[in-house]
């Protein structure tokens, strides 16, 4: 997320022309390099991915020239470098160290990302990217066969999707960048169907089409958001256990791996430090912060068990045995989000209502289904 800005403004530089300008100004492209330049070096290396193909495109299309990209990369090069170089080194009091180079050569060179999953090399035109665009997928393509200009401005970054689907471990916020680029262009296909005379019914159909696309756009969106915020038991689990213990001392918990991945961040460890620069620590009014959060990854619940220093457990309900209960009493459970399930019942009951009574009850055609997926344990005495 802190790259999409500089790759936004980036891509502002791009479309930032006169008014049916097929190119856009030397300035404004050398501006939109060295932007990118420094958001590869800085923040992240994939962006290069897209930088490439958008240099290549220019010098092609003769925007620029070979030797004026040249000085514009070498100087924002070597500017971000030393920048990173300096701030990262300070604060992780390794020197010399540039993170992302680091980072290229772990994921790509080692192939280390691959150990986090992998997906099929279509896997971002045909899932990612349609989950990301929704409904502006198709206007999309519309924009694109319209206008020479969409065609033109599309080019390096489905450049950048081919080559980035090259990487075995895909996921979709290593291609967030490219959305903006799909939603100009789904604008301008919009803006073509809404176009049409209004007195013809093909001109009301495509009318009516957009309407209905940036409705089911609203509604997926709303799901999607709901299913994300119930999709994050780990941090309601830490959440509610910080709050359930918040006075009591010597507090040693062990997070699971569930709980970890699942938004039991650092950002949740409020009786441990390290506290936020130039905020007082909790014990300042009167919480403690001599707590442990343990997240060691690999131990059984026995394993647990048997060490002492554990005095409290967020564990997953599936790996608890009758066995390891004899020992820890449960304080309480968290629950996730498992999907969507349509209620036939609440349509057939909204059929048989007035109109008013009915559509109340139709709000609920659609239910979340959740299941308890965390438990948080106390050691018993």
């Amino acid at each position: 997320m802190f790259a999409l800005l500089p790759a936004n403004v980036a891509l502002y530089l791009l479309v930032d022309r006169v008014p049916n300008a097929t190119r856009p100004s030397q300035e404004n492209l050398h501006r939109a390099i060295a932007i990118l330049t420094f958001a590869s070096v800085v923040f992240r290396s994939e962006l290069v991915l897209l930088l490439g193909p958008l240099v290549l495109q220019a010098i092609v299309r003769q925007y620029t020239s070979i030797a004026n990209v040249l000085r514009v990369g070498i100087i924002a090069g070597t500017l971000s470098v030393a920048l990173t170089v300096l701030v990262d080194s300070y604060f992780w009091q390794r020197w010399p160290l540039w993170p992302e180079l680091h980072g290229v050569y772990f994921n790509a060179i080692e192939g280390k990302s691959a150990e986090w999953g992998v997906s099929p090399f279509h896997a971002y035109f045909s899932s990612h990217l349609p989950k990301l665009l929704l409904s502006a997928a198709p206007l999309s393509m519309l924009g694109a066969i319209l206008d020479k200009r969409i065609r033109g401005l599309l080019v390096p970054y489905v450049a950048f999707l081919l080559l980035i689907s090259g990487l075995g471990h895909k996921e979709w916020r290593f291609v967030i960048y490219s959305v903006p680029a799909f939603n100009i262009a789904a604008a301008r296909g919009a803006n073509w169907l809404i176009s049409r005379k209004k007195s013809s019914l093909i001109g009301r159909l495509s009318y009516l089409a957009v309407a209905a696309m940036l409705g089911a756009n609203c509604l997926a969106t709303f799901l999607l958001a709901r299913s994300a915020c119930a999709n994050y038991p780990g941090g309601a689990s830490l959440y509610a256990f910080n709050q359930l213990l918040a006075s009591e001392h010597n507090v040693h918990v062990h997070v699971s791996n569930l709980a970890a991945q699942s938004g039991a961040s650092l950002f949740l460890h409020s009786h441990a430090p390290p506290f936020l620069p130039g905020l007082a620590p909790p014990s300042k009014f009167g919480r403690p912060v001599d707590w442990v959060y343990n997240k060691t990854e690999g131990l059984s619940v026995d394993a647990l068990t048997a060490a002492p220093q554990f005095t409290h457990l967020i564990a997953e309900i599936p790996v608890l045995t009758p066995e390891a209960m004899e020992h820890w009493s449960p304080v309480a459970v968290v629950d996730g989000f498992d999907g969507w399930a349509f209620n036939i019942e609440s349509v057939k009951a909204a059929f048989k209502m007035g109109l008013g009574e009915g559509l109340r009850t139709l709000r609920g055609l659609l239910e979340m289904r959740r299941s308890e997926k965390l438990v948080i344990l106390k050691r018993k005495v």
